[in-house]
């Protein structure tokens, strides 16, 4: 793994990565390195309704849905001209 210092950053912007840090429940290192590390990850590539519903709802067991059989008809619908 490589390592990398920082030089000259302010003293405020050290003490914000500090708090933040603390309410993401991490160290302050780990914290920096997760936003290294998401500011050079590739763009997410756009998706569908489709996709993003899926994605929502994996694992959630709709699959698993029994579908009851139609007993009814539905009633027609009537056009106008």
């Amino acid at each position: 793994m490589a390592s990398i210092t920082i030089r000259n950053l302010d003293d405020e912007v050290k003490a914000q990565l500090r708090i933040a840090a603390a309410r993401a429940g991490h160290s302050m290192e780990e914290h920096v390195r997760q936003l290294i590390v998401e500011s050079v990850e590739p763009e997410p590539q756009s998706r569908g309704i489709g996709s993003w519903l899926h994605a929502q709802f994996r694992g959630s067991g709709g699959d698993r849905l029994e579908i009851p059989a139609r007993t009814e008809m539905a009633d027609p619908i009537t056009l106008r001209s």
